[in-house]
């Protein structure tokens, strides 16, 4: 376990995800929820109970869920999709692309419990894949929060984005690491640390991480800026190539499957404009069944690997 994950408090993010939605429901009446059965893994109990008419649950149906979501959106009113992340974007992958991107109806499809967080149900119940798929529609808005207080303002701007948005929302608890000073902005990443020597960018559950990784790596001599990129799609092209420029190597982290999500974005970034070593940590391929807390130890996605790699980007043993 992490330094950071071990000493700070953590927080499960879909409590903030409802809590937040609720009150924007309060203060506008077009936002509606529509889930696939998913009322108590989405945390959307309490919302229920104050909008009962408001929450559309259409069962385990995935994509009449997406094609009902979008309908509601083209009669004007703002449909947050909850479900589990591997099934709202593997079963209806499709209506996705068709209902919400190409026809850029104005969704929130809110991936709940993505990555490994359901561990112990193995392959079938990982998301791993999601951002791979999600990169590759075009016109969507990817975003993954890394903690409580960036899953609600993720929440407050794909309120009012009028953009078709993919919302990862945490279930792996993780430790507050954004500061109060932090402005939440499309496409921008957020600088939680300052370095020289190689750029850390990390998402999610990776970003307490990387910082813990960046003290390690501190204790060696080595000066690691951090990065939070939050927004996957549109990327913080600024920000990447700067990292290369200035600090030139990179390493990225994330908990999903490193052929398409954000180890690739960079990559393609780095390649195009500035090249310099990036190494690209994540899940190579499908992932055993064991607890979440397992599973980013067995990938080496832990403070320890995302420092290992950085030593290797930088040719140091």
């Amino acid at each position: 376990m992490s330094t950071l994950a071990a000493q700070a408090p953590t927080f499960d993010c879909r409590a903030d995800f409802a809590d937040e939605l609720i009150a924007l429901a309060r203060a506008d009446e077009r936002i509606v929820a529509v889930c696939n059965d998913s009322v108590g893994s989405s945390n959307l109990a309490k919302f229920r109970e104050e909008f009962p008419d408001r929450l559309i649950n259409v069962g385990i149906a995935e994509q009449d869920m997406v094609g009902v979501s979008a309908g509601l959106a083209n009669a004007g009113f703002i449909p947050f999709v909850s479900a589990a992340a591997p099934f709202l974007t593997g079963r209806a992958l499709e209506q996705i692309k068709a209902d919400i991107a190409y026809s850029h109806r104005h969704v929130v499809l809110c991936g709940q419990s993505p990555g490994m967080a359901y561990g112990e149900l193995g392959p079938t119940h990982h998301s791993i894949e999601d951002l791979s798929w999600m990169r590759a529609v075009p016109g969507l808005k990817i975003i993954v929060p890394a903690d409580p207080a960036q899953t609600r303002a993720a929440v407050r701007w794909a309120a009012v984005s009028g953009e078709p948005t993919y919302l990862r929302v945490p279930r792996f608890k993780v430790p507050a690491v954004t500061p109060d000073d932090a402005s939440f902005e499309i496409g921008c990443a957020v600088r939680l640390a300052d370095g020289a020597d190689v750029t850390l960018i990390a998402v999610g559950t990776m970003v307490s991480r990387a910082l813990d990784a960046a003290g390690l790596l501190a204790q060696d001599g080595i000066s690691a800026r951090v990065l939070n990129m939050m927004f996957v799609e549109p990327l913080d092209v600024s920000a990447v190539v700067s990292a290369a420029r200035e600090t030139g190597a990179i390493v990225t982290a994330e908990e999903g499957l490193v052929s398409g999500g954000l180890g690739a974005a960079v990559a393609k970034v780095v390649a195009e404009h500035h090249p310099v070593p990036v190494r690209m940590l994540g899940v190579p391929s499908f992932a055993p069944t064991g607890s979440t807390s397992f599973l980013l130890d067995h990938f080496g996605l832990n403070a320890e690997g995302v420092a290992a790699a950085a030593r290797k980007a930088l040719g140091r043993p």
